[in-house]
């Protein structure tokens, strides 16, 4: 078997505009599935994520470029000649028959035998942690149930492939971290790749194997969840995945995989790790995670540096909000530049002077290996 589950080359997607011309939707994608893989397709909407999915069901039809499945390319083929099958937000499940029967829907279509399909429905719903719930009607579930319906509906034709469009969506905040580690857990024990649409980066973070960051038609970044969130490959990335702070500036040296950048309106210099071809003299900005920075009263004592030293600022606090976890702070560099800095609460405390105030005095540190230099875009 060939070691790509689904495979995406150099695939585009147009659609008539109403004012005549053409939409792209999906623009010169090329993406490799691995087999038993959970894989995201993320970003924002009208990224062109839902639209790739579509194609992989045969939905749509790429206007150029070729998606394969189980390396065999599908063309034309319709989506019910697929080795593939699509859970979607909506349950769509039909609401006058029993779980059983909603189940074993597909089955019947395949004329399987009432006892085969009988143990793979109630395979399929101990699958989902549904057993014994075949003959209640749906209207009788909670919506996590719901969902979970649809899943075994999905899985008991046992497909190579399962895409999920957001069906997390329509659920509630604390259900739907539930089902997030459920789905994974589920996808580990089933072995079948999973390729799984989301605009909600923490999901895709939780879940993923290996995400692809889309926006406006393009893969931007394929890679892990801690390549992605750790070294992002370009502004909109960085931004896209989790909270960062960006600092404007230009390269003014490039030394043995280091870059120092001399920052805008700042009248100082910055050390850190390049991201892709950089050159002398070129636009960079640097992405720094908030919760990557060091907020010291003494730079000397605390961490051994001086104040003078490059990644090292004072900074006045704007405003300090304690949050359980950490302490979410907001400073202001003497240009009126801001940042945001994450501060976890190590020791518990009920004396104020152990959290940052406002109006309070005090020196950033951004290691070099947490400061991400990249083209400006």
């Amino acid at each position: 078997m060939d070691q790509f589950a689904v495979e995406m080359r150099d695939v585009m997607k147009r659609f008539p505009n109403p004012g005549g011309g053409e939409i792209t939707a999906v623009d010169h994608v090329t993406i490799k599935i691995q087999n038993g893989e959970f894989f995201s397709l993320l970003g924002p909407s009208g990224c062109g994520k839902t639209t790739s999915l579509r194609m992989i069901a045969g939905f749509e039809w790429p206007t150029s470029g070729e998606i394969v499945i189980q390396d065999r390319a599908m063309g034309r083929t319709p989506p019910y000649l697929r080795p593939v099958n699509t859970v979607f937000q909506s349950y769509a499940l039909f609401q006058h028959m029993t779980i059983a029967q909603n189940v074993s829907f597909g089955l019947e279509m395949e004329h399987l035998s009432k006892p085969e399909i009988d143990k793979r429905v109630q395979a399929a719903l101990e699958m989902v942690q549904l057993p014994g719930m075949g003959k209640r009607k749906p209207r009788q579930l909670s919506g996590g149930q719901q969902q979970r319906v649809a899943l075994a509906r999905a899985l008991v034709k046992r497909p190579a492939v399962l895409l999920l469009d957001e069906p997390l969506g329509a659920l509630d905040l604390k259900l739907r971290k539930e089902m997030q580690l459920e789905l994974k857990a589920l996808q580990e024990q089933v072995g079948i790749t999973f390729i799984y649409v989301t605009h909600d980066q923490e999901e895709a973070l939780t879940m993923s194997d290996r995400i692809a960051v889309m926006d406006k038609g393009k893969a931007l970044q394929i890679g892990a969840p801690v390549e992605i969130y750790e070294r992002p490959n370009c502004r909109f990335v960085a931004d896209f995945i989790g909270e960062t702070n960006f600092l404007s500036g230009r390269v003014k040296e490039l030394e043995a995989g280091r870059v120092t950048v001399s920052l805008n309106n700042l009248d100082r210099e910055m050390v850190g790790l390049p991201q892709g071809e950089l050159h002398n003299g070129q636009a960079v900005v640097i992405s720094i995670r908030p919760e990557k920075i060091r907020m010291v009263q003494d730079p000397v004592m605390s961490i051994g540096v001086t104040k003078n030293s490059p990644n090292c600022f004072p900074v006045r606090v704007i405003t300090s909000a304690y949050i359980g976890s950490d302490t979410r702070v907001i400073v202001e560099f003497a240009s009126g530049a801001r940042m945001k800095v994450w501060e976890q609460n190590h020791i518990s405390s009920l004396d104020p002077q152990a959290y940052h105030f406002d109006g309070e005095e005090a020196w950033l540190f951004v290691p070099p290996e947490n400061s991400l230099v990249m083209a400006e875009d």
